[in-house]
């Protein structure tokens, strides 16, 4: 399945778009564990290394990381660059579920 198949799914995608040079992208990986362990199947969970996928990171104009991006059907349902924390990722991913 490729990116754009998979942010067209009906349930929320969250993309991370992360380097792996970057200090708070690092912050961000726990985080992204932890919302994968707590919401499960009801939401899938992407890490693009904007290094190694520059048109991806292009093609949403990513100008920082970590950029998060939640899909939701092919759309861009909320986007924020810098670290956010878990409640906030729960709270937001299940007002799309």
């Amino acid at each position: 399945m490729n990116f754009q198949e998979i942010i067209q799914s009906d349930k929320p995608v969250l993309v991370d778009f992360f380097a792996t040079w970057c200090g708070p992208c690092k912050m961000m990986s726990p985080i992204l564990q932890d919302l994968a362990k707590e919401m499960g199947e009801q939401v899938r969970i992407l890490k693009i290394d904007v290094d190694k996928n520059p048109a991806a990171a292009q093609a949403f104009q990513v100008q920082g990381v970590p950029t998060l991006i939640i899909f939701k059907q092919g759309q861009i349902k909320w986007r924020q660059s810098g670290v956010v924390q878990l409640p906030q990722l729960k709270q937001l991913l299940r007002s799309f579920c």
